[in-house]
């Protein structure tokens, strides 16, 4: 391997762990300004409740991510599948985590009728 092939190499390496690395250092970051926050306002005597809101319940049922994110990985492991390149292992590897994300969403929505079919059809919840 010349030098030239070898600072390539090291020049692709570097620029694909770069937005690992930025959001790696954004997040530390981050966290550091709110533990600052977080002690000034401990210091002036503030109830932690008010420092921290309550976190937003997600706007759709979870499933539908799972099941979404499931297919996405196995469309992608297909892939890998079909084009015959090295690597087979990652294309089996992407299947599976993609299998086991629609099963984890299949379960996940099996649980989200059945608790909808209890609040409608008046099972465990009853509201005035």
């Amino acid at each position: 391997m010349s030098p030239q092939e070898a600072l390539g190499i090291t020049l692709i390496v570097i620029g694909a762990a770069s937005p690992i690395i930025i959001v790696g250092l954004v997040y530390y970051l981050k966290k550091r300004l709110e533990h600052k926050q977080i002690m000034a306002a401990i210091e002036k005597g503030t109830p932690l409740s008010e420092l921290r809101p309550p976190k937003p319940v997600p706007a759709g049922p979870a499933w539908i991510k799972y099941v979404a994110l499931g297919v996405g990985a196995m469309i992608v492991g297909l892939g890998f599948l079909v084009s015959h390149q090295p690597g087979m292992v990652a294309a089996f590897v992407v299947l599976g985590i993609g299998a086991g994300w629609v099963v984890c969403g299949v379960l996940h929505r099996k649980y989200y009728l059945q608790g909808e079919h209890l609040n409608n059809n008046g099972g465990v919840k009853h509201e005035a």
